[in-house]
């Protein structure tokens, strides 16, 4: 894969902040502490020649470090290049553009990027567990949103990639820093292999849920596939009927009992659903939701929640229900119910997050510190409370947000 193709990928290429960038050695060492071993191996004579061996092959593989570093370094900078001509390119197109995608009507380079994004992560949607929603590859319309946010961050002040490239410098520091207070080499070597091994291994936490997408949007192309031959034979009034069905009543359709009306009630009773403005996180056995008897702890001005993610910041508050279609504009506060990975792309251009649900562990909290923006998370109704367009200032180490 070229860089310049590479570059419309998105999300996929940009380095977490967290892994190994450029890999570096966190040993403890400094002149004097190189010099009195070096004394010492002067004084113990022939018998020390076998250390010094082993010395110089330590010191050829540490000599490799640099290098490796620096080519390293110039393939982020040619990376960075590419990525701003690549964006600079989609910024111009980015009237219409998906019109022009569908029609294939863009620079080769771009379809190309968009295409090659979509092959490798066209499986993912937003709540991307319900096999009934559409994946990424069957409507690419979020996809091409992301980019045209993604275009704005640099203009705006707000470079995603800055702001990478800043925390993951930040992580190096804070990890030289741990190793340096350990009391003894010994210690400091085994911390500096378990930052390592942690930075370097971190991102496999997701790999359990990509697979089981994976597993979902497999499933759904194969069923998905049935409802096509069901709507070409008029059985179904659209492909994805079938997902309204469970698999006895999907075999009666193949029978050819009529299922239209079933399928028309649960779609009417889907939407209504979706319409929902508030989801309880806990109901009793009863019906009662158990926060409604609590007192209130918020204020005319002040909501308060759980701090997920340090800082304070102010901006226009935007409230959004569904990702799928979202405009998020660099420097705007994302107040949501709750996220899960088909919200990700959104925090790019978010400068601070405020949700209803979850906790310090939860995803949105866990993106938000991945990305270096203020969040506070646990806010009862905040998507009601907080006006859409509005100024709002999260005090995100405090967990309160002022209206």
């Amino acid at each position: 894969m070229t860089t310049s193709r590479a570059e419309i990928t998105l999300m996929a290429q940009i380095q977490h902040p967290l892994s190994r960038s450029p890999r570096r050695s966190y040993r403890r060492d400094d002149a004097r502490g190189g010099g009195r071993r070096a004394g010492a191996a002067n004084r113990a004579g022939p018998g020390a020649r076998r250390g010094r061996r082993g010395d110089g092959r330590a010191g050829r593989r540490e000599g490799r470090q640099p290098r490796r570093a620096a080519r390293r370094r110039l393939s982020l900078r040619n990376l960075a290049r590419a990525r701003e001509e690549a964006f600079r390119r989609v910024d111009e197109l980015r009237a219409d553009l998906a019109a022009r995608y569908r029609d294939r009507d863009l620079p080769p380079e771009v379809l190309l990027g968009f295409d090659e994004f979509l092959a490798r992560h066209g499986h993912r949607t937003a709540a991307e567990i319900d096999a009934g929603v559409p994946r990424w590859s069957e409507n690419p319309e979020p996809v091409l949103a992301l980019a045209e946010n993604y275009a704005r961050t640099g203009s705006a002040g707000h470079d995603a990639l800055q702001r990478f490239r800043a925390a993951a410098d930040e992580a190096e520091v804070k990890a030289a820093e741990i190793v340096a207070r350990q009391p003894s080499p010994p210690r400091a070597r085994v911390t500096a292999w378990l930052l390592d091994r942690v930075r370097g291994l971190i991102g496999m936490r997701e790999l359990p849920k990509c697979c089981a997408v994976l597993g979902i949007a497999a499933a759904r192309k194969h069923v998905r596939a049935i409802g096509f031959e069901l709507a070409g034979a008029g059985w179904v009034s659209d492909p994805d009927d079938v997902f309204f069905l469970n698999y006895e009543e999907l075999s009666d359709v193949l029978d050819g009992v009529d299922h239209r009306d079933l399928i028309a009630a649960r779609r009417e009773t889907r939407a209504r659903e979706l319409r929902r403005k508030h989801l309880p996180r806990l109901l009793l056995s009863d019906g009662t939701e158990p926060e409604t008897l609590l007192p209130q702890q918020n204020s005319a001005n002040t909501l308060r929640g759980t701090s997920a993610s340090p800082g304070t910041v102010t901006g226009t508050a935007r409230v959004i229900h569904d990702p799928a279609h979202a405009r998020l504009n660099p420097g705007e506060i994302l107040v949501a119910p709750s996220t899960d990975p088909g919200w990700t792309p959104l925090f790019l251009t978010a400068a601070g997050l405020v949700m209803e649900m979850g906790g310090p562990n939860s995803h949105g909290a866990t993106v938000a510190r991945e990305h270096g923006i203020p969040a506070v998370v646990g806010v009862p109704h905040a998507t009601t409370a907080i006006p859409d367009h509005h100024t709002i200032t999260l005090h995100a180490s405090t967990g309160t947000i002022d209206l």
